[in-house]
């Protein structure tokens, strides 16, 4: 079946572009133009991907998506405006799964929504061959994509953080570099002032009530990356 797509941007010509050159790719696209439009698409329509500008009129991109991610695993991938580097570490923070500044590359846009969508199938199947991983009180749910404490409260987690968790909880005790998380994440290098990795790991942290400045689950390796310190056990 084709994949769902539905485009937030109130910019008509852009909306058009990526409806024709996104459907021309195979994918089913469906277009808003402010977050009362796409709440009114989005239940019916139920998108695989929602690609979200940041500068909408009336509720912006950074508050549809923080209010997204309360309720929804959804994948996210923000517009941004070229340079506004603070815009693209909020919209992390707020649960969005990569992002893309302005002007762009249709094409890049093209390789960044198969690589989300991949990813997102990926761990979706690897999540049904092996269901529980269990580390320091924690149980990371692969089925339900969920973080549960061990007073049973469920953490649901977007995105970007459960892949970045499971691929840590996977090989505990080994150091990951920025690039090769990136890499993990969102099929790409690292630039050399992405954040994109530190903010999650950040996210991360808080979830799992690690203090950041003394963290003993999530370590910091100076120079080289980062890593889960914990022993991790695989249940079905």
């Amino acid at each position: 079946m084709s994949k769902k797509i539905l485009v937030v941007d109130d910019d008509p010509e852009l909306t058009e572009l990526l409806r024709s050159y996104l459907g021309g790719n195979g994918y089913i696209v469906e277009t808003a133009c402010d977050g009362k439009s796409m709440r009114g698409l989005i239940d019916g329509f139920v998108p695989d991907l929602l690609i979200l500008d940041v500068m909408l009129p009336g509720e912006d991109g950074l508050s549809l998506c923080r209010n997204l991610r309360a309720s929804s695993r959804l994948p996210i991938l923000m517009l941004t405006a070229r340079g506004d580097d603070m815009d693209r570490i909020i919209g992390l923070e707020m649960g969005a799964d990569d992002y893309l500044p302005k002007p762009f590359n249709p094409r890049e846009l093209l390789a960044r929504v198969r690589s989300i969508l991949r990813r997102a199938e990926d761990h979706e199947s690897r999540g049904r061959a092996s269901t529980l991983l269990h580390f320091a009180g924690w149980t990371l749910d692969l089925a339900a994509h969920n973080l549960i404490g061990s007073d049973g409260v469920v953490i649901a987690l977007s995105t970007g953080e459960f892949r970045l968790l499971h691929v840590l909880a996977e090989t505990p005790n080994c150091v990951f570099s920025r690039d090769q998380l990136t890499d993990a994440l969102a099929g790409r290098d690292a630039g050399p002032f992405d954040r994109t990795i530190d903010v999650m790991i950040s996210r991360l942290r808080r979830r799992l009530n690690d203090d950041a400045r003394d963290p003993q689950l999530i370590k910091t390796v100076r120079s080289e990356g980062y890593m889960l310190v914990a022993r991790v056990e695989s249940r079905s």
